[in-house]
């Protein structure tokens, strides 16, 4: 038989969680049981791929530490991470303890959200633990205490070696008429495929390159290409300049989604308005498509967006005020 266990806490030494699986680690080994621990806070960077962990389980331990409200987000991206990429066919069959021990108020709530969800998946619930735990060292003293936790998990043992079953739920009926997954039709083998990509920062980061690039390429094809006189905000800002005697200014706007900066460059009664790129400006301004379209609009100043954060600048800050001068929306 083996058992695996998914700690959610953050691993703290006066963790009385850490307690408490120590002793049914101990019980468990007395009784010929392969134990293998899994601390989610160290694979927070690959939690999307611990259910597939699940294979070689005959059950499984959740537990977690209520330090102010809830179970706490590693464990609710794990839980999610079941959901999402889990065999579901494997979590079926699969017995879950949950442990929940607390040192402010909420186990018993949490060892409720943890044998629901598993319900909710599809697996098999068995009797949890849930405690709190005001010091931890009276609580390692308290030989009563010692006895339920090992009482616990002989009863998991035997839960799992005798298969005993559960009547059903009302978690169940939800599930099957109301909760459903993504419609992917998946196999467990394209699930596992897919929760490595998901957990893989490079391959996550490469296909948001690749959106970006697919994205601008069609809006080309639309005719929103970020060159030309009919490019998004170039007019707008022509027909909008007034003139400033004796001012003369170059301006570089970075807007999100566009592949090239938008160049402004003012001279006297002359203004130009282009994408390109140019090294030699006065300011250089980075700010997001919706923020440039309020500007547009007049719900917005230049000056505005700059004060709020809603647009970085770098440069001649008073030729930056200029902005809204020569621009009058």
């Amino acid at each position: 038989m083996k058992i695996n266990i998914y700690y959610g806490g953050r691993g703290l030494l006066d963790d009385p969680t850490l307690y408490v699986l120590s002793k049914m680690e101990d019980v468990l080994k007395e009784l010929r049981v392969t134990i293998e621990r899994y601390n989610i806070y160290e694979h927070k960077n690959e939690i999307a791929t611990l259910p597939q962990t699940f294979k070689e389980a005959d059950g499984i331990i959740l537990a977690t530490t209520v330090e102010w409200l809830g179970i706490g987000g590693y464990m609710q991206q794990f839980l999610d991470a079941c959901w999402l990429y889990g065999d579901k066919e494997k979590i079926s069959k699969t017995y879950m303890q949950p442990i929940v021990m607390s040192t402010t108020y909420g186990e018993r709530e949490g060892e409720m959200t943890l044998s629901n969800a598993w319900e909710m998946l599809g697996g098999l619930p068995c009797a949890g633990l849930c405690g709190y735990v005001e010091d931890l060292l009276t609580f390692q003293m308290n030989r009563d205490y010692t006895l339920i936790i090992e009482k616990k998990a002989e009863n998991l043992y035997r839960t799992i070696s005798q298969k005993i079953k559960n009547l059903p739920t009302s978690n169940q009926a939800v599930r099957q008429s109301v909760l459903r997954t993504q419609e992917l039709n998946l196999t467990p083998q394209e699930s596992e495929q897919l929760s490595k990509y998901v957990s893989d920062d490079t391959y996550v980061k490469q296909q948001k390159e690749d959106i970006e690039e697919l994205a601008s390429m069609f809006r080309d094809m639309l005719g929103q290409s970020d060159s030309g006189p009919d490019a998004p905000y170039v007019k707008e800002l022509q027909n909008h300049y007034m003139p400033v005697e004796d001012f003369e200014a170059r301006y570089s706007f970075l807007i999100e989604g566009m592949k090239k900066p938008l160049q402004i460059s003012a001279k006297g009664s002359f203004v130009n308005v282009y994408y390109g790129e140019e090294e030699d400006v006065d300011v250089a301004a980075k700010l997001g498509a919706d923020v440039m379209q309020s500007i547009i609009d007049g719900r917005m100043t230049f000056q505005r967006a700059f004060m709020t954060g809603e647009m970085t600048a770098k440069g001649n800050f008073k030729t930056l005020r200029m902005l809204d001068r020569i621009f009058a929306f």
